[in-house]
């Protein structure tokens, strides 16, 4: 007798973006009954997997197989009518609705048919039968808006036991919870693998991962490592999988003796967000900022630069304190931010190499109010010699260039301002590699002029191979600090998935 085979079976799937290889040749078996967490590093390829899976995404090449079966999805809605629901991050009920109404939304029980009134009794009764493995305490008639987040998850939960899923497909699901809702959660995840429903769990949280999984899948750079069995894999063994990886001389790395501190933070603090953040960085250093998703590193950034506001903390250049409640504020004292979304707040798209170069600093080009076009043409014509620049002309629109290309106007543009300090969010993110390589070498010579550099990125074998020190935060705080001789991507990521170094 063949063994049953499972319900969800990904095999061979590639899926391209323009310049990026998002998943090479990935497989991936969902049982019944089982709970599969799916792990990797930010980038593995996890999330568009699971939008593979859920029909946001549709595999260029690979096979698709349900019960043992070729299956097609084309979209979330064919993935619903296969068994498949998908809880996102982001949750997708209608705030202003009752529970009733986004459970069951689209597929209310009519009393009269031909009218489309909705039978509101049937349905409060249904959706508190669905309710009631999950968490009775739930008012089937209470508004969204006013449940908690555990509780809107559950709701989620409901909504895909309404639509008979056979697999829930539950993405950071903790990432928001308190130990008490976690502790509901995985109850409620225990009662659904009793019931025979497949969960694939997707969490950086190694710890939750050995607590209620059966087997784990492990991607690393969009490719299919390893299918492990839980309970005979350590969380040592889990993050080596994760992270195995050669960095040999993909970091080209300038040797600067890091001199006096520029830049130093104390007690940066936004309710809710930061969490006494303190720090220092020295000239010609490269400060790494490691993380994961939600850490709240960009935050701390943005904190810095003066695009978001703080509660309370102190903020010092050169050993004098200054005030940076703006970004103004903080470009007129030399610090720059080379964000994490370059189109969206880096460059203006539609404007040329030229204007985008000199536009941080008009002052500098203008005469009694009037714009020295033959100063700006000139000073753009440095930088883009000097960063080396691949463009046909000036006026050539910065959208049609490479995003190395991007990347190096969008530094360019600080280097008028007379920088000190660049605060670098995922500096080479959407870069191919030999883009990569220019930008590390663009940061070299920067330090070699006397900047100091705080490195946000994701990606471990850039941040072991580029940085002096590193940091490593998680809740919106500093919980660990590590030299570079001393640096291994699996002590990061231990501190980033357990809190402490």
């Amino acid at each position: 007798m063949s063994a049953v085979p499972p319900f969800l079976d990904l095999h061979g799937i590639v899926k391209r973006f323009p310049g990026v290889l998002a998943l090479n040749g990935v497989r991936l078996e969902v049982r019944a009954g089982e709970v599969h967490a799916l792990l990797g590093e930010n980038g593995a390829g996890k999330s568009t997997l699971i939008k593979v899976a859920a029909g946001v995404y549709h595999p260029d090449e690979g096979e698709i197989r349900i019960d043992g079966r070729p299956a097609v999805i084309r979209n979330p809605h064919d993935a619903q009518a296969l068994g498949i629901s998908t809880i996102f991050q982001e949750f997708t009920l209608a705030p202003d609705m009752t529970v009733a109404e986004n459970v069951f939304l689209g597929r209310e029980p009519l009393r009269i048919r031909a009218l489309s009134i909705v039978d509101r009794r049937e349905l409060v009764r249904r959706t508190r039968d669905v309710l009631a493995s999950l968490d009775p305490q739930i008012d089937p008639e209470a508004t969204v808006r006013h449940l908690g987040v555990a509780q809107q998850q559950m709701v989620e939960i409901a909504k895909a036991l309404s639509l008979d899923a056979r697999l829930i497909i539950m993405d950071e699901p903790t990432a928001t919870l308190t130990s008490h809702e976690i502790e509901r959660l995985f109850n409620a995840i225990a009662r659904l693998k009793q019931r025979g429903v497949a969960l694939l769990y997707v969490s950086h949280r190694l710890d939750e991962v050995k607590a209620i999984c059966d087997r784990a899948t492990i991607l690393r750079d969009g490719a299919f490592v390893a299918t492990v069995q839980v309970s005979s894999t350590s969380i040592d063994d889990m993050i080596r999988l994760m992270v195995g990886r050669d960095l040999k001389d993909k970091f080209p790395k300038v040797a600067v003796e890091p001199r006096e501190e520029v830049l130093r933070v104390e007690q940066l603090t936004r309710k809710g967000v930061l969490h006494g953040v303190s720090f220092s960085v020295r000239r010609g250093e490269i400060l790494g900022v490691a993380g994961l998703v939600g850490s709240k590193r960009t935050e701390t950034a943005r904190a810095i630069f003066g695009a978001d506001p703080i509660d309370s903390g102190r903020i010092f250049l050169n050993g004098k304190e200054v005030k940076v409640r703006t970004p103004g504020e903080a470009i007129a004292n030399g610090i720059a931010l080379v964000p994490e979304d370059r189109k969206r707040h880096g460059i203006f798209a539609c404007l040329s190499v030229r204007e985008n170069i000199v536009l941080s600093a008009l002052r500098q080009f203008s005469r009694k109010g009037l714009l020295d076009l033959r100063h700006e043409q000139r000073r753009a014509q440095e930088c883009v010699s000097s960063l080396r620049v691949a463009t046909p002309h000036l006026e050539k629109q910065v959208l049609d260039l490479s995003g190395g290309n991007q990347q190096k106007v969008v530094i360019a543009k600080w280097l008028n301002t007379n920088a000190e300090v660049f605060l670098f969010d995922e500096p080479t993110r959407g870069i191919d590699v030999g883009g990569k390589i220019e930008v590390y070498k663009l940061m070299g010579e920067l330090l070699s002029r006397g900047a100091a550099i705080v490195m946000i990125s994701s990606e471990l074998p850039e941040i072991l191979g580029l940085s002096d020190r590193i940091l490593v935060m998680r809740d919106g705080r500093i919980c660990g600090e590590f030299d570079r001789a001393a640096a291994t991507e699996e002590k990061i990521l231990n501190c980033a998935l357990r809190g402490a170094a």
